[in-house]
């Protein structure tokens, strides 16, 4: 919708834990995330992506900068804030000796009261153990306890910091499910995971922290429509490998015997057009997981990320 605030807006937002530079948890973190959509936020541990979640919750005070939830500064609007957010900490923690159905008692109470209806719900999709003690639980079980806690009042933005870490593969899919009926209803998702094909199968935009900075911001489409696609073609006959090496956009050429095998980035025209010079007996091209690509933005030899900030430095959280 025009003039419709983001769900979640960062301007050069920026943590410092000590007095050097090198000591940051983000540095001039530039975001905008849409209502509606489910945004992935990658980086391995200490690139700074559980900072960022804590500076959105006012749970850390920024070193510079300011952050915005649905259109409310997170420092001067901070309770109002953390009425509109769902929450799912990555060292998620309870009282051990609180059973799970008096920990969300407690929490529907702190929101203002939830649709028992549809907490129900969720406690049957995500089969949640309510009647055991927490100290009980088993790390998979507190984690689903902890998706319902984030969940059942329905916020606005749910901000997840690796909301998947210790499902089995089936309520895995189940979450799945219930993060998409969730964008389908005009909520949005911030999704802070390392596991990258989660973050491709659930996210529509991805953003890429590396060392308390953002380095690409784009569809998952585009970013692996935009990194080097591995292609291998076997000829007839061996054909000189000088001949694709020099195409544009051909890298990491390999021949052997009547195989070629090179990664391509941009257009396969040229490609195409030096292949059809010869008898070509399979064409394979395959497109990168996002997890090649993730690794390459990290490297800094990725689409974008010769242009992206945060070069150098460390000690990101």
């Amino acid at each position: 919708m025009a003039g419709e605030a983001p769900a979640i807006r960062t301007r050069d937002l920026t943590k410092y834990y000590g007095r050097r530079r090198r000591d940051r948890g983000v540095d001039g973190l530039d975001l905008e995330v849409r209502v509606g959509e489910v945004f992935g936020f990658l980086g391995p541990n200490g690139a700074g992506k559980t900072t960022t979640i804590r500076l959105l919750l006012d749970l850390l005070r920024p070193t510079r900068g300011a952050a915005e939830v649905m259109g409310l500064d997170t420092r001067r609007r901070s309770r109002d804030v953390r009425r509109l957010l769902g929450y799912l900490p990555g060292d998620l923690t309870f009282d051990p000796t609180l059973t799970g159905a008096r920990v969300i008692d407690f929490l529907g109470a702190l929101s203002g009261g939830v649709d028992r209806a549809y907490l129900a719900s969720l406690v049957e999709r995500l089969d949640v153990a309510m009647d055991r003690r927490i100290g009980e639980l088993s790390k998979g079980n507190r984690q689903k306890l902890g998706i319902v806690q984030a969940f059942m009042h329905r916020p606005p933005v749910l901000l997840l910091d690796e909301p998947t870490a210790g499902l089995d593969p089936l309520v895995q899919q189940e979450f799945a499910a219930l993060v998409r009926e969730t964008t389908a209803a005009g909520q949005t998702v911030f999704l802070s995971s390392h596991i990258l094909s989660e973050v491709q199968r659930l996210a529509d935009r991805v953003g890429v922290i590396r060392e308390g900075a953002v380095v690409a911001v784009d569809d998952v489409a585009a970013l692996i429509e935009r990194s080097p696609r591995h292609v291998e073609i076997t000829f007839a006959a061996p054909v000189d490998p000088r001949e694709f090496a020099a195409l544009p956009g051909v890298r990491e050429v390999q021949a052997e015997g009547r195989f070629l095998r090179f990664t391509l980035t941009g257009t396969a025209d040229a490609v195409v057009k030096a292949a059809a010079r010869h008898d070509v007996e399979v064409f394979d091209s395959r497109e990168p997981a996002l997890d090649e690509v993730f690794l390459g933005l990290y490297a800094g030899n990725g689409p974008g990320a010769a242009n992206g900030p945060g070069a150098a430095g460390g000690g990101a959280r």
